[in-house]
Protein backbone atom coordinates (compact mmCIF):
# COMPACT_ATOMS: atom_id res chain seq x y z
CA UNK A 1 0.00 0.00 0.00
CA UNK A 2 1.19 3.41 -0.89
CA UNK A 3 0.84 6.35 1.49
CA UNK A 4 0.79 8.96 -2.05
CA UNK A 5 -2.62 10.57 -1.88
CA UNK A 6 -2.92 9.92 1.71
CA UNK A 7 -4.18 12.08 4.75
CA UNK A 8 -2.03 11.36 7.59
CA UNK A 9 -2.44 13.56 11.37
CA UNK A 10 0.52 13.63 13.79
CA UNK A 11 -0.15 14.53 16.54
CA UNK A 12 3.22 15.24 18.77
CA UNK A 13 4.20 15.90 14.98
CA UNK A 14 6.74 18.99 15.17
CA UNK A 15 9.43 17.25 16.89
CA UNK A 16 11.33 14.31 17.38
CA UNK A 17 9.50 10.86 16.29
CA UNK A 18 6.48 12.69 14.96
CA UNK A 19 8.05 14.85 12.81
CA UNK A 20 10.43 12.36 11.33
CA UNK A 21 7.15 10.39 10.48
CA UNK A 22 5.54 13.48 8.68
CA UNK A 23 8.73 14.10 6.95
CA UNK A 24 9.17 10.58 5.97
CA UNK A 25 5.13 10.10 5.02
CA UNK A 26 5.39 13.78 3.19
CA UNK A 27 8.26 12.57 1.33
CA UNK A 28 5.75 9.53 0.02
CA UNK A 29 3.74 11.94 -1.63
CA UNK A 30 1.48 11.94 1.92
CA UNK A 31 -0.68 14.92 2.67
CA UNK A 32 0.47 16.06 6.35
CA UNK A 33 -1.42 17.54 9.44
CA UNK A 34 1.58 17.83 12.35
CA UNK A 35 -0.20 19.08 15.81
CA UNK A 36 1.48 20.00 19.15
CA UNK A 37 1.04 22.23 21.98
CA UNK A 38 3.59 25.56 21.22
CA UNK A 39 3.12 27.54 18.14
CA UNK A 40 6.81 27.91 17.73
CA UNK A 41 7.55 24.15 17.05
CA UNK A 42 4.46 24.62 14.74
CA UNK A 43 6.18 27.09 12.90
CA UNK A 44 9.49 25.26 12.71
CA UNK A 45 8.13 21.79 11.54
CA UNK A 46 6.08 23.57 8.72
CA UNK A 47 9.05 25.29 7.78
CA UNK A 48 11.16 21.62 7.27
CA UNK A 49 7.97 19.97 5.59
CA UNK A 50 6.71 20.35 1.81
CA UNK A 51 4.45 22.94 1.23
CA UNK A 52 0.48 22.10 1.81
CA UNK A 53 1.57 20.47 5.32
CA UNK A 54 -1.06 21.81 8.04
CA UNK A 55 0.04 22.90 11.37
CA UNK A 56 -2.25 23.35 14.50
CA UNK A 57 -1.64 24.01 17.86
CA UNK A 58 -3.26 21.73 20.09
CA UNK A 59 -2.99 21.02 23.93
CA UNK A 60 -3.73 16.55 23.82
CA UNK A 61 -4.69 16.78 27.32
CA UNK A 62 -7.95 19.23 26.75
CA UNK A 63 -10.76 17.15 25.51
CA UNK A 64 -12.66 19.97 23.95
CA UNK A 65 -9.82 21.38 22.16
CA UNK A 66 -8.90 17.58 20.27
CA UNK A 67 -12.74 17.46 19.56
CA UNK A 68 -12.79 20.98 17.83
CA UNK A 69 -9.49 19.93 16.20
CA UNK A 70 -10.88 16.83 14.36
CA UNK A 71 -13.89 18.93 13.64
CA UNK A 72 -11.51 21.59 11.93
CA UNK A 73 -9.10 18.39 9.76
CA UNK A 74 -12.28 16.82 8.97
CA UNK A 75 -11.82 12.98 6.87
CA UNK A 76 -8.46 11.46 7.09
CA UNK A 77 -7.05 8.27 6.64
CA UNK A 78 -4.24 7.51 9.43
CA UNK A 79 -3.84 8.92 12.61
CA UNK A 80 -0.50 9.02 14.60
CA UNK A 81 0.18 9.61 18.11
CA UNK A 82 3.66 10.54 19.62
CA UNK A 83 2.71 13.51 21.91
CA UNK A 84 4.83 13.40 25.10
CA UNK A 85 7.12 15.65 27.67
CA UNK A 86 10.72 14.13 28.54
CA UNK A 87 10.79 11.43 29.97
CA UNK A 88 10.36 10.52 34.00
CA UNK A 89 12.40 9.24 35.71
CA UNK A 90 13.77 8.55 39.48
CA UNK A 91 12.91 6.48 42.53
CA UNK A 92 9.28 5.13 44.03
CA UNK A 93 10.27 6.75 47.55
CA UNK A 94 11.15 9.87 45.91
CA UNK A 95 8.32 10.39 43.08
CA UNK A 96 6.29 13.54 42.57
CA UNK A 97 3.12 12.18 42.30
CA UNK A 98 2.02 15.26 40.41
CA UNK A 99 4.29 14.70 37.86
CA UNK A 100 3.46 11.37 37.25
CA UNK A 101 0.15 11.92 36.64
CA UNK A 102 0.98 14.47 33.70
CA UNK A 103 3.07 12.14 32.12
CA UNK A 104 0.55 9.71 32.19
CA UNK A 105 -2.09 12.57 31.09
CA UNK A 106 -0.43 13.54 28.16
CA UNK A 107 0.99 10.42 26.82
CA UNK A 108 -2.03 7.63 27.89
CA UNK A 109 -4.97 9.82 28.43
CA UNK A 110 -3.89 12.15 25.23
CA UNK A 111 -3.76 9.35 22.95
CA UNK A 112 -6.87 8.16 24.11
CA UNK A 113 -8.56 11.38 23.76
CA UNK A 114 -7.21 11.40 20.38
CA UNK A 115 -8.49 8.03 19.54
CA UNK A 116 -11.97 8.96 20.91
CA UNK A 117 -12.70 12.31 18.99
CA UNK A 118 -10.33 11.01 15.71
CA UNK A 119 -11.20 7.37 15.00
CA UNK A 120 -15.03 8.55 13.66
CA UNK A 121 -13.18 10.53 10.84
CA UNK A 122 -10.76 8.00 9.79
CA UNK A 123 -11.25 6.83 6.13
CA UNK A 124 -11.93 2.94 5.01
CA UNK A 125 -8.64 1.09 5.24
CA UNK A 126 -7.12 3.47 7.47
CA UNK A 127 -5.24 2.92 11.12
CA UNK A 128 -4.09 4.69 14.25
CA UNK A 129 -0.64 4.08 15.28
CA UNK A 130 0.29 5.09 19.13
CA UNK A 131 3.84 5.61 21.18
CA UNK A 132 5.20 3.15 23.89
CA UNK A 133 8.31 2.21 25.01
CA UNK A 134 10.53 -0.59 26.29
CA UNK A 135 10.82 -0.12 29.86
CA UNK A 136 7.40 -1.89 30.38
CA UNK A 137 9.18 -5.00 28.78
CA UNK A 138 12.51 -4.88 30.48
CA UNK A 139 12.45 -1.72 33.18
CA UNK A 140 14.72 -1.17 35.10
CA UNK A 141 15.13 0.90 38.90
CA UNK A 142 14.01 4.43 38.47
CA UNK A 143 11.58 3.75 35.66
CA UNK A 144 7.86 2.47 37.37
CA UNK A 145 5.94 5.33 35.78
CA UNK A 146 7.78 4.39 32.35
CA UNK A 147 6.56 0.97 32.81
CA UNK A 148 3.43 1.67 33.68
CA UNK A 149 2.87 3.79 30.63
CA UNK A 150 4.27 0.93 28.69
CA UNK A 151 2.06 -1.45 30.00
CA UNK A 152 -1.23 0.63 29.66
CA UNK A 153 -0.17 1.60 26.21
CA UNK A 154 -0.13 -1.69 25.16
CA UNK A 155 -2.98 -3.10 26.63
CA UNK A 156 -4.88 -0.02 25.18
CA UNK A 157 -4.06 -0.77 21.36
CA UNK A 158 -5.40 -4.31 21.94
CA UNK A 159 -8.84 -3.48 23.46
CA UNK A 160 -8.93 -0.51 20.55
CA UNK A 161 -8.09 -3.16 18.08
CA UNK A 162 -11.23 -4.91 18.57
CA UNK A 163 -13.15 -2.42 19.81
CA UNK A 164 -12.47 0.44 16.10
CA UNK A 165 -12.40 -2.50 13.89
CA UNK A 166 -12.04 -2.50 11.16
CA UNK A 167 -10.16 0.48 11.59
CA UNK A 168 -6.56 -1.06 12.41
CA UNK A 169 -4.33 -0.01 15.55
CA UNK A 170 -1.04 -0.68 16.19
CA UNK A 171 1.68 0.99 18.69
CA UNK A 172 5.39 1.24 18.23
CA UNK A 173 7.67 0.80 21.09
CA UNK A 174 11.10 2.64 20.60
CA UNK A 175 14.29 1.66 22.56
CA UNK A 176 16.90 4.84 23.31
CA UNK A 177 16.44 7.08 20.53
CA UNK A 178 18.37 10.51 20.26
CA UNK A 179 15.58 12.85 20.42
CA UNK A 180 14.08 15.53 22.98
CA UNK A 181 12.44 12.87 25.14
CA UNK A 182 15.76 13.09 27.32
CA UNK A 183 16.09 16.95 27.20
CA UNK A 184 15.76 17.04 30.89
CA UNK A 185 18.91 15.04 31.74
CA UNK A 186 22.28 17.29 31.82
CA UNK A 187 24.07 17.18 28.25
CA UNK A 188 27.24 14.88 29.97
CA UNK A 189 24.52 12.72 31.46
CA UNK A 190 22.94 12.21 27.93
CA UNK A 191 25.93 12.20 26.02
CA UNK A 192 27.08 9.38 28.58
CA UNK A 193 23.67 7.40 28.58
CA UNK A 194 23.58 7.58 24.30
CA UNK A 195 27.20 6.12 24.25
CA UNK A 196 27.01 3.43 27.38
CA UNK A 197 23.65 2.10 25.17
CA UNK A 198 25.32 2.21 21.96
CA UNK A 199 28.09 -0.24 23.38
CA UNK A 200 25.75 -2.50 24.84
CA UNK A 201 23.48 -3.26 21.95
CA UNK A 202 23.84 -5.54 19.01
CA UNK A 203 23.77 -2.97 16.20
CA UNK A 204 26.22 -0.57 18.02
CA UNK A 205 24.67 2.61 18.41
CA UNK A 206 21.57 4.20 19.61
CA UNK A 207 18.60 4.96 17.29
CA UNK A 208 17.55 7.89 15.25
CA UNK A 209 13.97 9.42 14.85
CA UNK A 210 13.97 7.82 11.09
CA UNK A 211 14.90 5.06 11.82
CA UNK A 212 11.88 4.37 14.18
CA UNK A 213 9.58 6.36 11.87
CA UNK A 214 9.76 3.52 9.57
CA UNK A 215 8.12 1.24 11.53
CA UNK A 216 5.06 3.84 11.90
CA UNK A 217 4.83 4.20 7.89
CA UNK A 218 5.36 0.13 7.62
CA UNK A 219 1.71 -0.39 10.04
CA UNK A 220 0.10 2.36 8.04
CA UNK A 221 1.11 0.73 5.11
CA UNK A 222 0.35 -2.65 6.31
CA UNK A 223 -3.24 -3.59 5.95
CA UNK A 224 -2.71 -7.01 7.68
CA UNK A 225 -1.95 -5.74 11.14
CA UNK A 226 -3.52 -4.56 13.71
CA UNK A 227 -3.48 -5.18 17.69
CA UNK A 228 0.77 -5.17 16.97
CA UNK A 229 3.27 -3.84 18.90
CA UNK A 230 6.51 -2.96 16.94
CA UNK A 231 9.75 -2.89 19.14
CA UNK A 232 12.77 -0.72 17.12
CA UNK A 233 14.91 -0.72 19.92
CA UNK A 234 18.77 -2.40 18.36
CA UNK A 235 18.36 -5.02 20.38
CA UNK A 236 17.85 -3.79 23.47
CA UNK A 237 15.51 -6.10 25.31
CA UNK A 238 17.86 -9.23 24.13
CA UNK A 239 20.95 -7.88 26.02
Amino acid sequence: MSLRGQRIVVIGGTAGLGLAVAEAAAGEGAEVVVASRRQESVAAALKRLPDGAEGHVLDATDEEAVRAFFERVGAFDHLVYTAGDSILLGGLAESDLVRARGFLDTRLWGAYTAVKHGAPAIRPGGSVVLTTGTAGRRPMPGTTVAASLCGAMESLTRALALELAPVRVNVVSPGVVRTDLWRDLPEAEREGLYASTAGSLPVGRVGEPADVAEAYLYLMRGGYSTGSVVVVDGGGTLV
